[in-house]
Parts: structure tokens; C-alpha cells; sequence
């Protein structure tokens, strides 16, 4: 990191250039405190010192609520310490009270991206670009940095994926863990194998012909996920386990947690999906 940046110390009429403006171009915390404040006194040297280790990569700035009544009333400050991280103009995090210093640490450590985040973020552009070769480079010499770097195994398996290597794919996701990106790879690796085993067409007409049969309307949402329509996918999926949610030990269920995987938690399409899924098993 680069050396720390004293503390900034803004007021109402400045807090719009020092802090919002700032925001746009590198996190900006900023200490709401007042000279009687107890609190305050125990928080300031921790979280001083704490900034001092991130250097300019985050801007500490202090307002005191008591000087500055219309900044402090903007962002409804009640209590103090009041601590709030603003990126891109927006507050991003905040925390109230004097805590420990490994708390203000990892509250630091939240709004930066590390050299790992960094490294991670090139090889995926890298791989979108169609660059597999300098990707792979590239993950490969983070995995030289830590072996157990999660970003760089799941990309790397990615990337023989498309080489057909699935053996190095499936040794690689292994070392990944439980990371939500491992596991939706497993998935499109079984929705492949999947797809190559069974005729679609068939699927589909066997599900048509007998829509009150759980194991048909499972193997053609399978198929439907296989082939990304993923919408279409958990409608058959979350029939079969209407239809019975017991069907080869819970596999239509667990197929539809395998697309939410896939997707995201973060997808609108997942959160309905998982209230309909909650409202049939409950």
C-alpha cells in the first residue's frame, strides 16, 4: 500500500467536494465525533491507526456533529461515534460505537480491492476477450501465491472446460471447495454430460404425455436447464416435487437449488423461485 494520507478533517461546506466527490475516485470514511464524546476518544486513535495501514487507497476524513449541525441532520446522525464508508457518492457501509480494531480493520478491508481482486478481475477479462492463453498465465501465477485462491481455481477450471479437460477441471474444483462458482460448474458439467445422454425431443414428448409423472417432468426440466432456459427449467423442476417430493431422493429439488447455484443468489428469478419452492415444501 501506499503511504497513509493524514486525517481530513471537513466540515459542512466542504463536505460535498472532500467527501462525495472524493467518494467517486477511492473510498472515503468518515468519523462522525465531538470533542465530548467518550466514545469518540476510545474510537479515534484505533480507527487513525487502522486507516494509516490502507494509506490513500482510503481517505479518513472527521466531521464534528456539533460544528457541522447540517451534515450531521443530512445523514441522520443520532448517536456517536457514528461511522459511515461512502463510494461513488453513496454511503456503502457504516457502524456505530467504538469497536475493536480487528472490527475496523475488516470494515476497512471491505472497501478496497485487493491485489488478488485485482489479479482476478484482468484474467477474467483476459477470458472474455477470448485470451485464454494469458488468462490461464495469469491465474496460474496466482495460484503460485496461494494455492487455495478460489478466484483463480474456479477460473482455471473454466478455461479447461473449454478445452474439454475435465478430469483437470474436476481436480481443480475440488481444491475450490464449496465456493458457489465451483459448484455451478459441477452442475453445467452434469447438465452436459446430461444433454449428451438423452435426446431432448423424447424428453420433452415424455413429459407432454404424461405431465402427472414426476420423473418425466424432472428429466425435461434437466434438459431445459442443460440448455439455459432456466425460467422453463424450474417451472418442470418445481412440478416434479409438487408432484412428489420424494422422487428419487429429492431430486427435483435438488436440481432446483443446482440452477440457484448457477444463477446467483443475487437473481430476481431466484428469489421467486425460492418462495415457490418454500411455499410447496412448507
Amino acid at each position: 500500500m501506499t503511504a497513509p494520507s493524514p486525517v481530513l478533517e471537513v466540515t459542512d461546506e466542504t463536505f460535498s467536494e472532500a467527501v462525495i466527490d472524493e467518494s467517486n475516485n477511492r473510498p472515503v470514511v468518515v468519523d462522525f465525533w465531538a470533542e465530548w464524546c467518550g466514545p469518540c476518544r476510545v474510537l479515534s486513535p484505533i480507527i487513525e491507526a487502522v486507516a494509516a495501514e490502507f494509506g490513500d487507497d482510503v481517505l479518513l476524513a472527521k466531521l464534528d456533529t456539533d460544528r457541522n449541525p447540517q451534515t450531521s441532520a443530512t445523514y441522520g446522525i443520532q448517536a456517536i461515534p457514528s461511522v459511515k464508508a461512502f463510494v461513488d457518492g453513496e454511503v456503502a457501509n457504516e457502524f456505530a460505537g467504538a469497536l475493536p480494531e480487528e472490527h475496523v480493520r475488516a470494515f476497512f478491508a471491505q472497501l478496497v480491492t485487493t491485489p488478488s481482486e485485482m489479479a482476478a478481475a484482468e484474467a477474467e477479462e483476459m477470458a472474455a476477450s477470448g485470451d485464454l492463453a494469458g488468462a490461464e498465465a495469469r491465474y496460474n501465477e496466482m495460484l503460485e501465491e496461494d494455492a487455495e485462491n478460489a478466484d483463480a481455481l474456479t477460473g482455471l477450471a473454466a478455461i479447461l472446460l473449454e478445452r474439454d479437460d475435465r478430469e483437470g477441471a474436476e481436480e481443480l474444483l475440488e481444491r475450490a471447495g464449496s465456493d458457489r462458482r465451483a459448484k455451478a460448474l459441477r452442475h453445467h458439467m452434469f447438465l452436459e454430460e446430461f444433454a449428451g445422454k438423452h435426446d431432448a425431443p423424447a424428453l420433452e414428448e415424455e413429459a407432454r404425455l404424461d405431465p402427472t409423472d414426476p420423473r418425466a417432468r424432472y428429466r425435461w426440466g434437466v434438459m431445459l436447464a442443460a440448455y439455459g432456459r432456466y425460467e422453463e427449467a424450474l417451472d418442470e423442476l418445481l412440478e416434479s416435487v409438487r408432484l412428489d417430493r420424494r422422487f428419487a431422493d429429492d431430486a427435483a429439488r435438488k436440481a432446483v437449488l443446482a440452477v440457484f447455484d448457477i444463477l446467483g443468489l443475487e437473481s430476481t428469478l431466484v428469489r421467486e423461485y425460492q418462495r415457490r419452492l418454500t411455499q410447496l415444501l412448507f
